[in-house]
């Protein structure tokens, strides 16, 4: 029985059709936002110390805010160095000018550097080993954090700083010898720490910076994300309430100028 055109031009077309259905690209669904947790201890104006946990997007902006110094990190105070881990809102830090300030806000978060995210990034720490940066720079072994700012200038972006004082991320110094990345498979707990205005501390004998979101966080955040964003810093009411930048910083290709 001869088959009619019209059946064998079907299975014909839906022959091809099914061809091109396997060959042709699938559409890529958008990765689902990932969510962290971030624990978090604020100085309230009447003096109380209010500890909150917070369910926040898992993005380098708000990552930042508590990814600098690893625990046994080592913070110098009026009372001599403290683990970052044991320091709360309402101690006092010294400052590279000598000066002590306030602990105002202090972050907390859980992460795994060497696991990748929704969108295939890592989060790598830097390992600083003693003496690198002259004597007692850093007294011990240093594991800072990817947000982690130190207060220098590498060779490689000297022709771009110049020699004066620029804060740097951390990972700008590595040079698979003294400062090298480090990516544990395991869970880390990471720190950092706001005071009343953006200053630069010792750690570990070394000058890094306190937290602050930088002058362009407003261009970072999209208005839906702001409000997010500020939810986790109970002594602020807006990003400008963060004050100016202590000295010029370096980061995403840019140097944060001064703002008076």
């Amino acid at each position: 029985m001869t088959i009619p055109h019209s059946f064998a031009r079907a299975a014909r077309n839906a022959v091809e059709t099914s061809a091109l259905l396997r060959e042709a690209p699938r559409p890529v669904s958008k990765p689902k936002a990932q969510l962290r947790r971030y624990e978090v201890s604020t100085l309230m104006e009447n003096g109380d110390v209010v500890q909150t946990r917070h369910i926040a997007p898992a993005l380098p902006m708000f990552e930042d805010a508590f990814c600098a110094f690893t625990r046994g990190s080592l913070v110098e105070t009026e009372s001599g160095p403290m683990a970052i881990e044991d320091l709360l809102p309402g101690d006092t830090v010294l400052t590279e000018n000598g000066t002590s300030e306030t602990v105002v806000w202090k972050g907390s978060v859980t992460l795994i550097p060497g696991r990748e995210d929704s969108r295939g990034r890592t989060r790598p720490l830097t390992r600083i080993m003693p003496d690198t940066f002259g004597m007692q720079k850093p007294m011990s072994g240093v594991i800072a954090g990817p947000a982690a700012r130190l207060l220098g200038t590498p060779g490689h972006l000297r022709h771009v700083h110049g020699d004066g004082p620029v804060l740097t991320p951390v990972h700008e110094f590595q040079d698979g010898m003294g400062v090298i990345e480090t990516l544990p498979p395991t869970p880390v707990e990471l720190f950092h720490i706001c005071l009343k205005r953006h200053a630069v501390i010792k750690v570990d004998g070394l000058q890094f910076e306190t937290y602050h979101p930088g002058i362009n966080a407003v261009r970072r955040l999209s208005h839906s994300l702001r409000s997010i964003y500020l939810n986790l810093f109970a002594h602020v009411d807006s990003l400008n309430d963060f004050g100016p930048l202590a000295m010029p910083r370096a980061g995403d290709g840019e140097i944060d100028a001064i703002t008076a």
